[in-house]
């Protein structure tokens, strides 16, 4: 299952990789369009250590590109709750892993500035260009 499609609210992409493989492919594809990943957060550990619930291979990263960062939070500083960019990897089985990736330009429904639309607009094609170098090698 090789499967692109626009999400309500981001990019999906399915590979067919193990998870490991996966958070690495995702986190090389990232670098590449200029985004380190600020946060990462293990949500199958912190629901084990917390709720004592068994839950499967799931992380959210916090995707972050610093001059587009920049040129937003010095156009609008609110922008900041909307930041950094999640990314989600998560297993969904043995063989499937899913990557979601926020959509910049559905965030802009939440703040109205229109100076923001060309950074949005930006920031959208830099992770298309993502998934896309993720479905390319499946």
């Amino acid at each position: 299952m090789n499967d692109t499609t626009t999400a309500k609210l981001g990019l999906t992409v399915y590979l067919k990789t193990d998870y490991a493989t996966a958070l690495e492919r995702v986190t090389a594809a990232l670098k590449a369009e200029g985004f380190g990943v600020l946060t990462e957060i293990d949500v199958q550990e912190t629901l084990k250590k917390k709720l004592d619930v068994d839950f499967r291979p799931y992380k959210i990263l916090g995707a972050c590109n610093p001059p587009l960062a920049y040129r937003a939070l010095s156009t609008a500083p609110e922008v900041g709750l909307l930041l950094p960019c999640n990314v989600t990897v998560s297993q969904v089985d043995d063989a499937t892993v899913q990557v979601d990736i926020i959509d910049p330009m559905m965030m802009m429904g939440v703040i109205t500035h229109p100076d923001l639309k060309p950074i949005a607009e930006e920031a959208y094609a830099k992770l298309n260009r993502v998934v896309a170098s993720l479905e390319d090698k499946g």
